[in-house]
């Protein structure tokens, strides 16, 4: 803590340089923190997915629909508490930008299935007497400026009703909140029974089933189970964790994580070399003010200390500046209107940020920091 003027004093003495440097440090991390919340976007539901909860869908695509009848058959599988059917719906709410999902279901079966849904009692006896109600995550409802009572008409892409029509209309009756941070909040949950008796084709078909295991631990075996009792029928399914499903979902836009870590890769690569470049600069013009110290009684690792200290210093502040700039950014909401289930920067992106400052001030200072301690003082004063 002694040295902390002399490694101030140090880094003022080119300001512009030192403050062009420090503000790319900051802009790196910066971006740093928000694609890690754009990454938690598109992982929603994946780290708050239940270790006792399995999709059952079709072994060829999701796309492909199963009977309703398979519902009873599972349940019957040794190890399965409970299953809950599920369909993509794939409508529009005004304009193709307007996305999220809307999916229809049997109300009393989802609460039991999901119970990080939030619901008041009295919302959920509303929509199970509505029979064109409507349940309506609190992203959405701010997304849009819903409220209870509303009646909202979605045009369809797949299902036409019976009478040729592409609107369905629904009447919110509730709103879900989350139990975690990381719950959708997003979705449109309406009545499967309304659907099935209102849509023009697809009558008794199911798009998945969400299968909850009485044991976590024997997940793997009750999915080989599940998919035993319909293999060779002419819908043959396809069992996983409901973690890896909601994933592949994301992994449809393309290998997010992927991505990411190319595009932060590249600029923190860019960002390391300015910063070596700047303690590399920093060393080069101090080398006699450097010999002078080592021959006033500085050690070796003391001036090796001194120069990590400069480029632990210039990192810290830039990085410390860009991820605070970022959680403020992001606190202020989505950048697309609400098109993300959830926008947040989770803890574990402000760790590895922490992380990410000290290595970079390691990588950029340690072969300036060698070079000044291994400078010999007789040589450096001749100079």
């Amino acid at each position: 803590m002694k040295y902390v003027y002399l490694i101030f004093s140090n880094l003022k003495r080119k300001k512009l340089r030192t403050g062009l440097t420090l503000m790319s440090i900051m802009v790196a991390f910066l971006l740093f923190g928000y694609l890690a919340a754009i990454r938690q976007a598109f992982d929603a539901g994946v780290e708050v997915a239940g270790a006792d909860r399995l999709i059952v869908r079709h072994k060829v695509s999701i796309i492909q629909l199963l009977p309703q009848s398979y519902e009873a058959r599972i349940e019957q599988v040794d190890g399965v508490d409970n299953a809950v059917a599920s369909t993509w719906f794939g409508g529009i709410y005004q304009e193709r930008g307007n996305f999220f999902a809307q999916i229809p279901v049997v109300p009393e079966e989802l609460f039991d299935m999901f119970p990080e849904y939030i619901v008041s009692d009295e919302q959920k006896a509303a929509w199970l007497a509505t029979r064109t109600g409507a349940l309506v995550g609190r992203g959405t409802m701010e997304r849009f400026g819903w409220k209870l009572g509303d009646r909202i008409p979605i045009n369809a892409t797949i299902w036409r009703k019976k009478d040729g029509g592409t609107t369905w209309e629904f009447d919110i009756v509730a709103v879900y909140d989350g139990a975690e941070k990381g719950t959708d909040t997003s979705q449109f949950f309406f009545r499967y029974d309304y659907f099935d008796e209102s849509r023009a084709n697809g009558h008794g078909l199911v798009g998945w089933y969400t299968v909850r295991v009485s044991d976590p631990d024997r997940a793997a075996e009750v999915a080989a189970a599940i998919d035993a009792e319909f293999a060779n029928s002419p819908q043959e399914t396809k069992t996983e964790p409901e973690g890896a499903f909601i994933q592949g979902f994301a992994n449809q836009i393309g290998n997010i994580a992927f991505i990411i870590i190319s595009i932060m890769s590249a600029v923190f690569f860019t960002i390391l070399l300015v910063a070596g470049n700047t303690m590399a600069y920093t060393v080069r013009e101090r080398t006699s003010e450097l010999a002078v110290l080592k021959a006033i009684g500085f050690t070796d690792r003391g001036v090796l200390g001194l120069v990590l200290g400069e480029s632990l210093a210039l990192t810290l502040v830039g990085g410390v500046l860009g991820l605070c700039l970022a959680m403020l950014l992001v606190s202020m909401g989505d950048p697309t209107d609400g098109s993300f289930p959830v926008f947040y920067m989770p803890a574990s992106a402000v760790v590895v940020g922490c992380g990410l400052i000290v290595a970079m001030a390691f990588v950029a200072g340690i072969l300036p920091a060698l070079q000044a301690q291994r400078l010999q003082i007789a040589d450096a004063l001749r100079r």
